[in-house]
């Protein structure tokens, strides 16, 4: 249970003349901090040149005052990182900065190309290089240099050719771009602020900073804000929707709003759907802190079991790049959990949670409980049975080590040495959200991909070019 699907990451960005860019993007990229913890940067530009400063470690790791005052401009462009095409190293820290045909770019990406493999081939068939192993710099490689009057013309010639999901924003010295795939896999959204313009991954960006939410930007389309205003164009019509459900399972913050759904009160609906499929008698209900604590407070308000605390998570232990000792590898998952065995003794525990992925830690934490004195242990979880890998910016485990790809729930059930498991069903999670099926990616629970994939794909292919 706490072997998380990585979030992606995150991106900000702000066309603001008299405000001090650089720093109202650090606190949007602060409020993004949980799409990815590896690296961060911001790229600012001031009407002639470009500046960008990248670094590995969590937003307040990377920043200082001393830095972010040699940021001056008018625009900046912020990324927090979490890998899903290339591996976690400086040098594939975003934004990235790039010089071609329609001048100089940086350019920060949330998403998967799945076709970046064939297209940087091709690339280097034309004589580029590549400094990173990103599918961002590919991206951007193919931005700058497409055909066309300008870069929005090079961007919606581009655009038909990446197959996935990119939600890019791109910055040149005196103008802001952002762009959504045509399927919207990945969420982006627009603000202001005092007149400023503002384009964030994700609401809760636009409330840190105190800016006001307009729209989400729409799948297929390209925003340009520059001193002209802005303006909308469409860069490739979108035929289908595919947001990305676990969007609202887990990715996104539950204070962030996604397609008029406070994710928050999605959450909670989906756990009191979980109690009426998969009742319990049971004496509490306890969460997986933290993504499974609206969800656990909905199915103790469906069941009338009562909602307590039981796991308290240390919440900065993964976050650092110091490995633990032997002694404090063996405590194994206490090093993230600690349980509450006043609470737990005696007690027939419901713990709810988002997902199980390969099944290696949720045994232990069942275990846990039990140690701690709980009498049962049933597991709930707020989504269907994940039995495929995502190729669409999320890091997941390949098919094979899926534990509900190779496992019946049952068998589940006993692997993890729980007195029983429940799923929540793909039906009920849908109307938990309450928007059309059809207009979800929901390929990680039925296989049904909204664009072609090669089944094994590696996050790393690219390194090995």
């Amino acid at each position: 249970m706490t072997e998380k699907l990585r979030e992606s990451c995150g991106v900000f960005g702000i066309y603001g003349p008299g405000e001090d860019v650089a720093r109202i993007t650090f606190f949007g990229l602060y409020s993004l901090q949980h799409r990815g913890q590896e690296s961060a940067g911001i790229a600012t530009g001031d009407g002639s040149r470009l500046r960008i400063y990248t670094r590995m470690g969590l937003v307040s790791q990377v920043f200082s005052e001393d830095q972010l005052s040699q940021l001056p401009g008018h625009i900046a462009i912020g990324h927090t990182r979490y890998s899903t095409t290339g591996s976690s190293r400086a040098i594939n820290a975003q934004p990235i900065v790039l010089e071609g045909a329609h001048g100089r770019i940086a350019i920060a990406h949330n998403g998967n190309v799945v076709n970046a493999e064939h297209l940087r081939s091709e690339l280097c068939s034309d004589g580029h290089s590549f400094s990173t192993t990103t599918d961002t710099e590919i991206i951007g490689k193919l931005f700058v240099n497409a055909p066309g009057r300008d870069l929005v013309d090079a961007i919606s010639h581009v655009m038909p050719r990446l197959q996935g999901a990119y939600s890019v924003i791109v910055a040149t010295a005196d103008a802001l771009y952002a762009v959504r795939d045509p399927l919207g896999v990945r969420p982006l959204c627009l603000g202001t602020l005092n007149g400023s313009r503002i384009v964030a991954s994700e609401t809760c960006a636009l409330d840190t900073v105190g800016a006001k939410f307009v729209r989400e930007i729409e799948p297929g389309e390209i925003v340009v804000i520059d001193s002209n205003g802005m303006r909308s164009v469409i860069g490739q019509p979108s035929s289908r929707r595919a947001l990305c459900v676990f969007e609202y399972i887990y990715f996104a913050r539950p204070d962030s709003v996604i397609r008029e759904r406070l994710l928050y009160l999605a959450r909670q609906e989906m756990g009191r759907q979980l109690a009426r499929e998969h009742p319990v008698d049971a004496d509490i209900v306890i969460p997986v802190p933290d993504s499974a604590v609206p969800a656990a407070i909905g199915y103790a308000q469906e069941s009338g079991i009562r909602f307590s605390e039981g796991l308290i998570k240390s919440r900065y232990i993964g976050r650092t790049f110091i490995q633990p000792d032997q002694r404090i590898r063996d405590v194994g998952i206490n090093l993230k959990f600690n349980p509450l065995p006043e609470v737990l003794t005696g007690m027939r525990v419901v713990v709810v949670d988002d997902s199980i992925v390969r099944g290696t830690t949720t045994r232990p934490i069942v275990r846990l409980l039990r140690r701690a004195g709980a009498k049962e242990v049933h597991v709930r979880i707020h989504a269907p049975p994940m039995g495929h890998p995502c190729y669409l910016g999320v890091d997941t485990a390949r098919r094979s080590e899926l534990i509900a790809a190779r496992l019946s729930v049952p068998e589940i059930a006993d692997h993890i040495e729980a007195d029983s498991l429940g799923y929540l069903s793909l039906r009920r999670l849908i109307e938990s959200i309450g928007l059309p099926e059809d207009t979800f990616c929901l390929a990680c629970f039925t296989g049904d991909y909204p664009v072609p994939v090669q089944l094994e794909l590696d996050k790393l292919a690219l390194e090995r070019l």
